[in-house]
């Protein structure tokens, strides 16, 4: 049933010919369930983590800190070591899968590294089920970090690939949007089964984590892989069928040569992370780098980790401090569709800019509340100051989630030519996952000796990125992949003098539109 369709001069750095054919859509929405078992992995480690007969079996020190009001500092009350190494040992595993998913992405295709994530998360999720002791349950989470190494390899680039152009931002954050349900619908989980008797709610918790699981699984057996990895493979007629299928015409000989032109270039990169460091690739690289960086110092895991137990901290009740996550998961979600709607209308810079001021006054005012109201062994928040602190928070989550949260996969997804692409999205997972770990390993920590001052911290770098976006991030909005070279990077004040090393060129064929005869063969086979 497709919704229409338009068509552009590829010579004209225009888009090409594409309807929103149904299939699309299907394709996009299974392989982006990978994103809600991630989301649900962030969501449930913050819950289970409040849990008390979860922190009496695992951490049973933490657990006698809890109880023991006036003590301890109420910043330091889950400054353990242990405990934060349960929530980041799935992001070093991602960070070292990473590696092994480059190569499956680039070999064996998308769809395939998709299942491959699937079957690491259903492991891990009856492994953390199951549980009995705290080395089961760090082997269930490595397991899990390895299928959010995989996915988050995979899903991205799928997602880049298959969509149509003027749709690639909308159908790219239907990764994000999952991400952010997945979070959502582990908090209301956490909030139901916090509440069963017997202490065994925290294993429903963490089991119903082979819903997303099962479904990323049959999604990846089930979707089609994408026109870009089968020509890249060599397998030309099948992603010929499949781009006809995906774009609803069968005008599609511009963007198949494109894609083939793109895929011999390809081909004869040998080492496609030596690629990288080449002068001509380092202004993506440098981008993708830094708005991994950039995304994990806004502060926003700090608070998806540890939501339940950063609110117990400010001296929310277990049952307010569920609930308050529960309300925040939501306006991340709301927020995210928000950004679906809008991302390939207004573009990428000006949500990141707009967020940018959004998530620096609320951050500062958070600050500065918690300065004032929570001392180290004060009592609670009065409640007219809990609810500003919410709003504050739900402040900061919403500007976050139609900016940084999507646009930090989506843009470094869109800027990497297919060269260089499954190296670059590995480099790109790579960072995002190191800096992930850092932050869920160390914030608890940092919330002890740095107190309210953390939120000054994380605002001090949203100051920063904002700059950086506004003089060095291009606009990627309604650009074909193949086109930034020319369109952007070589119009770009500061990034075009990357882009005219002739060094780098030499034996090199540069990549622009093809013009291939009708009577030309690719291995043997005519391209049309």
């Amino acid at each position: 049933m497709p919704a229409g369709g338009f068509s552009a001069s590829t010579t004209a750095g225009g888009e090409f010919e594409a309807r929103i054919t149904p299939i699309v859509i299907i394709s996009c929405i299974m392989a982006a369930t990978g994103g809600l078992m991630f989301g649900y992995d962030v969501g449930v480690s913050g819950g289970v983590t409040s849990m008390d007969p979860f922190l009496k079996k695992f951490f049973p020190v933490v657990y006698r800190r809890t109880k023991e009001p006036g003590i301890n500092s109420n910043y330091c009350k889950y400054d353990n070591q242990g405990l934060q190494l349960f929530t980041s040992s799935l992001y070093l595993a991602g960070l070292t899968a990473t590696f092994f998913a480059s190569y499956t992405t680039r070999r064996l295709g998308r769809k395939l590294t998709m299942l491959i994530a699937g079957i690491f998360f259903i492991i891990g999720v009856i492994l953390n089920t199951a549980a009995q002791d705290l080395a089961m349950l760090i082997i269930g989470r490595i397991l899990l970090g390895c299928g959010v190494g995989f996915a988050n390899q995979a899903v991205p680039l799928f997602l880049s690939e298959i969509a149509p152009t003027r749709i690639r931002g909308g159908l790219n954050i239907l990764f994000q949007l999952n991400v952010t349900i997945g979070i959502l619908f582990a908090n209301l989980v956490n909030y139901g089964t916090a509440k069963i008797k017997g202490g065994w709610g925290w294993r429903i918790s963490l089991g119903l984590a082979g819903i997303p699981a099962l479904l990323l699984t049959v999604g990846a057996l089930l979707v089609v892989d994408t026109p870009n990895s089968l020509i890249e493979r060599g397998r030309y007629e099948e992603g010929k069928a499949v781009l006809r299928k995906i774009r609803g015409t069968d005008r599609i000989e511009p963007e198949f040569l494109e894609l083939v032109e793109a895929s011999r270039v390809a081909k004869e990169v040998k080492h496609p992370f030596r690629n990288l460091l080449k002068r001509r690739n380092r202004p993506q690289l440098i981008i993708a780098m830094a708005l991994q960086i950039f995304q994990q110092f806004t502060g926003i895991n700090a608070i998806m980790f540890y939501a339940p137990v950063l609110f117990n901290t400010l001296g929310f009740k277990n049952d307010a401090s569920l609930y308050s996550a529960v309300i925040t998961g939501a306006v991340n979600v709301l927020s995210t569709i928000i950004s679906i709607y809008s991302v390939d209308k207004v573009g990428r810079r000006l949500l990141l800019l707009e967020a940018g001021i959004q998530m620096f006054f609320s951050q500062v005012v958070i600050a500065i509340l918690l300065g004032i109201k929570v001392k180290d062994h004060s009592d609670d928040l009065s409640h007219g100051y809990a609810i500003l602190v919410v709003v504050m928070v739900c402040m900061f989550v919403s500007a976050f989630a139609w900016s940084w949260g999507p646009l930090g996969w989506l843009i470094p997804s869109e800027t990497f030519p297919l060269e260089t692409r499954s190296a670059g999205q590995s480099v790109t997972v790579c960072i995002n996952l190191l800096f992930t770990f850092v932050i869920a390993q160390a914030f608890l920590s940092m919330l002890c000796h740095f107190k309210f001052g953390i939120f000054a911290f994380f605002s001090g770098w949203v100051f920063i990125m904002s700059f950086f976006v506004l003089f060095l991030l291009p606009e990627t909005k309604n650009i074909p992949i193949e086109e930034m070279t020319e369109r952007e990077w070589k119009q770009h004040w500061f990034w075009k003098r990357f882009m005219n090393d002739e060094d780098d060129y030499k034996g090199e064929i540069d990549l622009k539109v093809v013009t291939t005869r009708k009577d030309d063969k690719i291995n043997g086979e005519k391209p049309f």
